[in-house]
């Protein structure tokens, strides 16, 4: 593991404390209850609700029922915590960073694992899902200790189109849920529902405008709240089978059927698995940065095979592709609590939110207009990210600017054309009918084409955007 910094200390965290005369680094520091428990649930308020969005997405798509629904979230809970903990404790050098770093499924993998639903066969959505879903795991774990030396082909240019298409491709879902989630029921679309998913984004930017400390960090989870609330009078809210859920219970293996392994299923998350560890890499290594502890080849490697293994895992229970939650590096850097035992305090809570169904059947339970309103803004915050991963990524040079205009047009083709691929092989639909999937690979291979295939040097620009 890498040695802590020696660098000067800022602010009143930041500084290494004493236990029986010898040094402890901020990061190491177990915090008194007092300090620990609201460190601890500002990373809560930061990550839920991206927690949360893959299972409701995904279940909807293929149609599950509140049951399938409830279960779906409590599972996508479990992996979140039992990964971050295994990230923040590590087990001896094998497995986990050891930094305040929060694994959950990641919305990169929703546009993809969508176009797998689309062209796999009724009931069988989910399984299919789940074995790309386990290879990609798989791939993860295989290629996690030789990823330091791909980092250059997935450089700021890549990835900054990539997280740019997350946002822009997923933004139909939001709108779809703010016209009332059912488009072949006779009043989608309706102003009552309209007005719902407008109430709720106009109370979120409100909270944000107005609200202070933790207050703010939770203006998603308290715009819902309200939202939901407000469509109770007019009988937008159905709570009726929040009654039926368990209160405690444990997922199931392969609740939802055993996974079938389909090579263009597989190919699709594997190429988003290569973007969710660029992401995860840079995560740790940014907070190596903000926490003073530098990120090393061991730990980056420690690091990813967290990811890998959680990947793997997952979806015996019902999750999905699990990467870094790059907001809650934001929090380490806002609060200055670099303590790994505050996000591991963060990740036994969401280990115990999904042993109680109870709690994902409240989520589930959120009408669908309200989830449009807080959907606009979370995956339009995931588009602006990707633009400001751009904005450093040196588009003054005009080969940069061909290639994230080629990649973006490439990833919006399936966007504003559905039936684009419609005459070709099932597993070119399946690779190219997902915008992040087919940026990606046209990103990569342009990038390939212009920083790296026969050339020996390169000016300034191409060398700060690889």
């Amino acid at each position: 593991m890498a040695q802590p910094a020696t660098g000067p200390a800022e602010g009143p965290c930041t500084t290494s404390s004493t236990v029986a005369g010898t040094a402890v680094h901020p990061v190491d520091e177990k915090l008194p209850p007092s300090r620990l428990v609201p460190a601890a649930l500002q990373h809560i308020a930061a990550m839920y609700a991206g927690v949360v969005t893959p299972p409701l997405i995904i279940g909807q798509a293929v149609g599950l029922d509140t049951a399938g629904m409830t279960r779906l979230i409590a599972a996508s809970l479990l992996i979140a915590g039992l990964a971050t903990l295994l990230q923040t404790i590590g087990v001896r050098r094998f497995a986990g960073n050891r930094l305040p770093f929060v694994n959950a499924a990641s919305s990169a993998g929703i546009a993809p694992m969508l176009a797998i639903a689309e062209t796999s066969a009724p009931g069988r959505q989910l399984p299919t899902i789940y074995g790309a879903v386990i290879v990609a795991g798989v791939f993860c774990l295989a290629v996690g200790p030789f990823f330091g030396r791909l980092l250059r082909f997935f450089p700021p240019l890549v990835t900054g189109v990539v997280i740019t298409l997350i946002g822009v491709t997923l933004m139909p879902v939001p709108v779809g849920w703010a016209q009332g989630g059912d488009a072949t029921a006779d009043d989608f679309g309706a102003m009552k529902y309209l007005a719902l998913a407008a109430f709720t984004l106009v109370v979120i930017l409100l909270i944000q405008r107005f609200g202070r400390g933790f207050v703010k960090q939770i203006a998603l989870l308290a715009g819902m709240f309200i939202g939901t609330l407000a469509a109770v009078p007019f009988g937008l809210a159905d709570f009726s089978a929040l009654g039926s859920a368990p209160v405690a219970a444990l997922p199931t293996p392969f609740a939802f059927g055993a996974p079938e392994f389909q090579p263009a299923a597989i190919l699709s998350l594997c190429i988003v698995m290569l973007v969710l560890m660029t992401e995860s890499s840079a995560g740790m290594l940014a907070l190596g940065e903000i926490c003073e502890r530098r990120t090393d080849g061991p730990t980056l490697t420690r690091g990813l095979r967290t990811d890998g293994i959680a990947t793997l895992l997952g979806p015996v229970f019902g999750g999905f592709p699990t990467s870094a939650f790059a907001q809650n590096v934001g929090v380490v850097s806002l609060t200055r609590v670099r303590s790994r035992y505050v996000v591991a305090a963060a990740g036994g809570a969401l280990l115990v939110l999904g042993a109680f169904p109870v709690l994902g059947a409240v989520v589930s339970l959120v009408p669908m207009p309200v989830l449009g309103g807080a959907g606009m803004v979370l995956f339009g915050s995931i588009a602006v990210s990707g633009i400001r991963t751009l904005s450093e990524a040196g588009l003054d040079d005009s080969s940069n600017i061909i290639l994230v205009a080629v990649a973006l047009g490439a990833g919006i083709i399936p966007l504003a054309a559905p039936a684009f691929y419609a005459g070709f092989p099932s597993w070119a639909q399946t690779v190219l009918g997902s915008g992040i999937s087919a940026g990606a690979l046209v990103a990569v291979l342009l990038n390939l084409f212009f920083h790296h295939l026969g050339t020996h040097s390169r000016n300034a620009v191409a060398l700060k955007s690889s």
